[in-house]
């Protein structure tokens, strides 16, 4: 594991890399024990299920610790009061290991793949991030295997994949996006954000990483079949044209969320504190409200990408707000 302390993002911010300024404010770094900064995460990086015929692997494609979930998570709100929420639940204050963690997704005829992680270019630099090349072979398969990249949205830890070296990894894949999401990025008004935010490297990597694969892109709107077994789901807020998507096979479901949650408790709990990273704001809440009710509702698994690896859970209704339950507790019917 890697810990990318203050002092430790230095260099990385010079390359180009960087968490955002406010989840850098502060002073002393704080000295958390070891089996506080984490949760024990398989060796390999991999969790299999089965779900009905498919094969659903999780993929860890970067392991660092971070500062937050304030500002990352309730940025409208005193970060004293998001530090009283982390204690309540027995977490570090001030510090957060966060999944970055591609879904793949095996249904016996085609081999999909669910965001492409950071790459060289993402949120956590390497070698913390950028790894799942190594995953995907480490499942027993090469990157010419994959048939389909399905892209939940274009920030730059979802697509930074998409390249390495300049090529394709997936030179054999067709890729999916939203096409309201694509409208948004193709739109040469996004380089006009402020170069040092998340919103102007999103649209640098969108052109150098995506466009050059337009003539292999299909565009989706909600309700559309992405392949038997996979449909999209309206999830705006994050980013404009923000997806989710729902997985069946033989009455068995699963729910890949995208970034509804950056954080497993704090998101959860108050779906309605804003998100740094959300573009709409009033949007993302929603659209939280929405997912997290059909989630534990429906009592599907859910594949969240930025929950802790590996990222396969449920959600339960508590008080007002939500709660996440990794796989190991399902909740009760």
């Amino acid at each position: 594991m890697t810990e990318l302390t203050r002092r430790h993002l230095a260099t990385t911010l010079v390359a180009g890399f960087s968490l955002p300024r406010s989840a850098l404010a502060g002073t002393s770094t704080p000295n958390l024990a070891p089996h506080v900064v984490a949760p024990n995460v398989p060796v390999d990086g991999l969790h299999h299920i089965r779900l009905g015929t498919f094969t659903v692997t999780a993929l860890r494609d970067a392991d660092a610790v971070i500062d937050g979930p304030w500002p990352i998570v309730g940025e409208d709100r005193p970060r004293a009061e998001v530090e009283a929420l982390m204690r309540e639940n027995h977490r570090p204050a001030d510090r957060f290991s966060p999944g970055f963690t591609p879904i793949l997704v095996r249904t016996g005829r085609e081999t999909v793949l669910f965001d492409t992680g950071n790459g060289a270019v993402g949120f956590i630099p390497r070698p913390a991030g950028g790894q799942l090349a190594q995953r995907v072979r480490q499942a027993g398969l090469s990157p010419e295997d994959i048939d389909l990249v399905v892209l939940t949205h274009c920030h730059t830890d979802h697509i930074g994949g998409l390249l390495e070296d300049g090529r394709p990894l997936f030179p054999n894949a067709r890729y999916v996006v939203g096409e309201r999401e694509f409208a948004f990025w193709t739109d040469d008004d996004r380089l006009a954000a402020a170069p040092e935010g998340n919103a102007y490297r999103s649209a640098r990597v969108f052109r150098s990483h995506l466009l050059p694969l337009a003539d292999r892109i299909r565009l989706v709107s909600p309700g559309q079949t992405v392949v038997p077994g996979i449909d999209a789901v309206a999830a705006f807020g994050h980013t404009p044209g923000h997806l989710a998507f729902h997985v069946e096979s033989a009455g068995q479901r699963l729910l890949v969320w995208g970034d509804c949650a950056h954080h497993e408790v704090a998101s959860l709990a108050r779906p309605d504190w804003h998100a740094l990273f959300d573009m709409d704001k009033a949007a993302g809440a929603a659209t939280r409200r929405t997912i997290y009710d059909m989630a534990a509702t429906d009592r599907v698994i859910v594949a969240g990408y930025h929950t802790a690896f590996p990222s396969l859970g449920y959600v339960v209704r508590d008080g007002l707000g939500y709660r996440w339950r990794p796989m190991a507790e399902r909740p009760r019917r």
